[in-house]
């Protein structure tokens, strides 16, 4: 007589394992962001000890927010993102490239990306804290140039829009093109030598190789990197925020969008600090999806495009 064996269903286990993702997720992220909505249809405030709201006031919260300096924060958040973003990707690229490339035979290539990456490691906070006393009037920067003659007076790097800029674009600069050199790297790596041989056979140079061959062929990692970049600089806070002192000097030109919506939580004003939140949920969703359908191709050999061309002279 056969014996009937139990089926196990080890469906449930994978089940029981994701509960305790979900319910946090649902407790410490979804509920905050219903309630952050909620909050930005009314008026809640906080005047002396007196304690305003809540009171619905529809949509007046975001029309306020868009007759505001909210618009010129933006403008700040992105020109300080560019600026350090730009260089980032490129010296990323480019030491990626360098690293995989086995032809070159640099020594000591695993010393040179564990210190790339150790900014990584560091708190923005002291990062930012660093570079303030390095580039402060009385720092060891302007100490150096003025010993060595190169200078009469102190430069005031902090006191100048420029100043300003430069040195919260290079500060994330150093801080993450170590990271995106490693997943490009990675990326890199993942491309079949088939692909670059085949390439070499038929006369490809290094630059048609990286334009041709490598750029396209890495296009999901650079799109995931660019993502990253946005959604990170568009909550940029902590480093011009320890390094202007809360202030955005000079006249404001580097507080970002993030800064502003600290300064409504610093008066307890939940009405406008939420309204400003869901714009910054918009624009990064906005964002992210122009640069997931630029930087991805649906249609890599053509196939799709040709069937839709040919359906379209069936129909013509």
């Amino acid at each position: 007589m056969k014996q009937k064996h139990k089926k196990i269903n080890y469906a449930k286990w994978g089940y029981l394992f994701i509960i305790p993702f979900f319910a946090s997720f649902f407790i410490f992220s979804f509920i905050p962001l219903v309630d952050t909505i909620r909050y930005s249809f009314f008026e809640y405030y906080r005047s002396g000890i007196k304690e305003v709201g809540p009171n619905f006031v529809g949509a007046a919260n975001y029309i306020k927010l868009l007759g505001s300096d909210m618009l010129k924060y933006a403008g700040n958040t992105l020109l300080l993102w560019l600026i350090g973003f730009i260089p980032q990707i490129v010296v990323a690229l480019v030491l990626a490239q360098w690293f995989v490339d086995t032809r070159l035979k640099i020594r000591g290539s695993q010393f040179f990306k564990v210190v790339i990456y150790l900014p990584n490691l560091i708190m923005a906070s002291a990062f930012a804290m660093l570079f303030f006393t390095l580039f402060s009037s009385n720092g060891p920067i302007n100490a150096i140039l003025m010993s060595m003659g190169w200078l009469r007076e102190p430069i005031d790097f902090l006191g100048t829009v420029m100043g300003t800029r430069s040195l919260v674009g290079l500060m994330n600069f150093l801080m993450w093109f170590g990271n995106s050199t490693i997943m490009l790297m990675a990326a890199i790596m993942g491309i079949s030598p088939d692909v670059f041989e085949a390439c070499e056979l038929d006369g490809c140079n290094s630059i048609q190789k990286f334009f041709y061959i490598t750029l396209p062929l890495i296009r999901p990692i650079l799109a995931y990197t660019l993502i990253n970049s946005i959604i990170g600089g568009l909550q940029m806070f902590d480093v011009p925020q320890i390094l202007t002192n809360g202030q955005g000097t000079p006249d404001r030109t580097s507080m970002t969008l993030i800064m502003f919506l600290n300064s409504h939580l610093k008066s307890r004003n939940y009405g406008m600090a939420g309204a400003l939140s869901v714009y910054l949920f918009i624009v990064s969703g906005i964002l992210c999806f122009i640069v997931y359908r630029m930087t991805n191709n649906d249609d890599p050999d053509g196939s799709k495009a040709a069937a839709r061309k040919a359906k379209k002279q069936r129909r013509g």
